[in-house]
């Protein structure tokens, strides 16, 4: 292993993280990261001037994170204050995108970072020759996308999760989706569309509350959800008289006036619906353009959520030049990222060891899959139903800390001076990180009493009762 020219793939939260650590703490001799938007920041840097643009980020208007500014932060470079009260901590969509344009700056300056370059196809070359990649330059005047051709020694797939949406496969689902009567939350972008619509939204976390909270003030009340269980503390939520969950659906079916009648599973049906919205969440996680034969076709198994032969999620087993970052769905992406690309950096660096063959690089992937399929079975004994989607290969879930914490072990073992630099991961550490959804329930709590106090304000003001409530659902 003695990598020399590297390529990071993709601009987001991953790819940058992973361009600072590959430069900063390693001794390559070239590191270039390629995104094929006009624009730095992944998921968070949404183009409201450009709804038609070829590729669109998941996020919409208006957006308010989660996840406190700390867990924002990548290692020695900490997330600004946000301009908020101190009953609103979380950053919005525009205050994380600054802070990502920021971190990025000097290596846009440097040429380290190109942009509207989309990669088409990655290609093992024999003999430890590196990787062929193909690419489109969508910069050029004729924005014609001409192809050229590169290789390099080693290659980053930082592209994450939300570019391959899936959708249910309910039956009637696909005629919805031809007639435009569904919508995937990636590409819900506000409420305002759907004004006295009849709704119905698939799913019980963020995406899902999100878009029913919105949708409350304008649309047809009652917002029908459509849940398999009650969602967990940490997808937080506000109870809302006007938002009904009902049980899965069992079937669509479309009439001739572009209506929708819900069968759900228990047999009772939901007439006249408008719109049905996808949000739980679902994606496929795949880096397609990478053309492996094991790999793509191990993918296309019927477990999608994860990319095969990953040693610690990160290292392609059976070539470990290929290396990913973001294959895992933790509660704090941006510093779980720091810590991946960080021993990604000093595995290649040949300062990290790592098993020496295929055979034992995989073994933490059949351990991991042996170990989700032992909490799937006990979650489907203690409740009696069917184990939740979360309980997956790439959700880190419970065991972030002891996932992060293992890098960072080896990490500080190779450069001890890294101890103090990274975050820490520990109990006292997972049980803080917890203690976030609270506070966030606590802001989404004040937030809505300022709203309410204002519309009874303008209420009393005007001498016509209490309003209508339009801002009232809205929590962002």
């Amino acid at each position: 292993m003695d990598p020399k020219r590297i390529l990071v793939i993709g601009g987001g939260v991953c790819g940058l993280v992973t361009l600072r650590n590959l430069i900063e703490r390693g001794s390559f001799d070239k590191v270039e990261l390629v995104e094929r938007r006009d624009n730095v920041g992944g998921v968070w840097y949404l183009d409201e001037s450009d709804p038609e643009a070829r590729w669109q980020s998941p996020a919409y208007p208006n957006l308010v994170g989660n996840v406190l500014p700390e867990f924002l932060s990548f290692s020695e470079s900490p997330f600004p204050e946000p301009p908020s009260t101190p009953h609103q901590p979380y950053p919005t969509l525009k205050e994380t995108h600054d802070y990502l344009r920021l971190f990025a700056e000097k290596y846009l300056e440097r040429g380290n970072i190109r942009l509207n370059i989309e990669v088409v196809r990655v290609e093992e070359l024999d003999a430890g020759k590196g990787w062929e990649v193909t690419m489109r330059d969508w910069s050029l005047p004729d924005h014609a996308g001409r192809e050229f051709v590169s290789v390099w020694d080693a290659v980053a797939g930082c592209t994450g999760w939300f570019d391959d949406p899936q959708w249910p496969q309910t039956e009637g689902m696909e005629e919805l989706k031809q007639k435009g009567l569904a919508m995937h939350a990636k590409s819900y972008r506000g409420p305002q569309k759907y004004a006295g619509k009849r709704a119905l939204i698939i799913g019980n976390g963020n995406s899902s509350n999100d878009i029913a909270s919105h949708l409350v003030p304008l649309a047809q009340t009652p917002v029908y959800r459509s849940i398999r269980r009650p969602n967990l503390p940490h997808f937080v939520s506000l109870p809302d008289p006007r938002i009904v969950d009902v049980p899965p659906v069992k079937r669509f079916i479309h009439d001739d006036n572009n209506k929708v009648t819900v069968e759900l599973k228990d047999d009772t049906k939901i007439e006249d619906i408008d719109i049905v919205f996808v949000g739980s969440g679902t994606y496929r996680i795949l880096d397609s353009f990478i053309s492996i034969i094991p790999l793509m076709s191990q993918a296309r198994a019927p477990q999608p959520r994860r990319i095969p032969s990953l040693h610690k999620h990160i290292l392609y087993a059976y070539n470990p030049t290929l290396a990913f970052i973001g294959t895992v769905m933790p509660y704090t992406p941006f510093t779980i990222a720091d810590v991946s690309s960080t021993w990604l950096t000093l595995v290649w660096s040949n300062q990290v060891p790592f098993p020496p063959s295929p055979e034992a690089r995989l073994l933490f992937e059949k351990e991991r899959i042996q170990h989700i399929e032992r909490q799937r079975e006990i979650e489907a004994a203690e409740t009696g139903r069917e184990a939740s989607s979360l309980f997956t290969y790439s959700a880190l879930g419970a065991s972030e800390e002891d996932y992060a914490a293992g890098l960072k072990a080896a990490i500080v073992a190779a450069k001890p001076e890294l101890e103090s630099v990274l975050p820490e991961w520990s109990e006292k550490r997972r049980t803080y990180r917890q203690s976030m959804y609270e506070v966030k329930r606590q802001s989404l709590l004040w937030l809505k009493k300022q709203k309410d106090d204002l519309e009874q304000a303008k209420a009393n003001e005007n001498g016509s009762g209490l309003a209508n409530g339009v801002l009232n659902g809205s929590r962002s």
